[in-house]
């Protein structure tokens, strides 16, 4: 399922004294099951942008195809119902959204809510939590009785009960430890092999950008300034730093080396790569 944004502005409280520009010229493409990455300082547009793609917000002026479904400025938009269950979101602190007395029947209630019966729901929920590495011992506690990583769990158990096709992640790894955080990654990864789903990562981390995307955008006071794979994103050090954003460690590491007289024949992206090509230059192989 593509998406596609033509054009897509939005102002929040248009025509009024607070009005507002929040996104201008926005065009940008995702292919099916690719893994793309949006980055950019505070205020750029990230998170607005995140809304319109299930309709949360709509544009102002052009519009946004998901799939079949066409959201346009202007016009009554038809089931968004179901472009919400296609296009699933997990809001930055998503923990913070359970409510139910019991993690099965929190996770059950999106299902339910999209006319699911509540046996297939219940179905469903073990099955999802199940995806996310919890144990079916926790179906009958309160999700409140749970730690903190266990919570983020239920929560996006509850997105992925919904079998969207799509999912936006806004800092999903936002207050975890560094384990946590590696194994939530290693968790949206694992779903988009397993599942064959689009995932659309919201972040300020450039390493998890650098080592999961296939694409990245970068959003610079609501637009996108530039586009294209993680090295090439990354091999543009001015043009990031101009626009107040950081490299990666292991890119800055490797631009150290570099003012050192080594030479590296592309940009290392992630640890092992690192070690990689230093273990190449270490035994005198040169330039890998």
């Amino acid at each position: 399922m593509d998406i596609t944004l033509k054009n897509v502005e939005h102002r929040y409280q248009a025509r009024t004294p607070f009005e507002r520009l929040a996104l201008y010229d926005v065009n940008l493409s995702i292919k099916t099951g690719s893994y793309v990455s949006i980055i950019g300082h505070t205020g750029s547009g990230k998170s607005t942008i995140l809304q319109h793609l299930n309709g949360l917000l709509k544009p102002t002026e052009g519009s946004i195809s998901i799939g079949d479904h066409i959201i346009e400025a202007g016009k009554k938009n038809k089931n968004l119902k179901e472009v919400r269950r296609l296009v699933g979101i997990v809001f930055q602190f998503p923990e913070h959204q359970l409510f139910e007395e019991t993690v099965e029947r929190d996770i059950a209630f999106g299902p339910i809510n999209f006319g699911v019966n509540e046996q297939e729901a219940l179905t469903k929920a073990r099955e999802s939590l199940k995806i996310v590495g919890l144990p079916d011992s926790i179906l009958q506690k309160s999700p409140f009785d749970l730690s903190g990583g266990q919570m983020r769990r239920v929560a996006i158990a509850g997105v992925l009960a919904m079998g969207p096709k799509v999912l936006v992640l806004d800092e999903p790894t936002a207050g975890l430890d560094p384990r946590g955080r590696k194994e939530m990654m290693e968790l949206f990864y694992r779903l988009r092999k397993e599942q064959d789903l689009t995932i659309i990562l919201v972040t300020h981390s450039m390493e998890d950008a650098a080592k999961y995307s296939d694409e990245i955008f970068v959003m610079h006071k609501g637009t996108v300034e530039m586009r294209g794979t993680p090295r090439e994103i990354f091999n543009e050090v001015e043009k990031l730093s101009s626009l107040g954003l950081d490299l990666p460690e292991t890119v800055k590491f490797q631009n150290k080396l570099v003012d050192k007289g080594m030479t590296f024949s592309s940009i290392p992206l992630t640890l092992d790569e690192t070690v990689q090509q230093l273990t190449l230059l270490i035994k005198g192989v040169g330039s890998p």
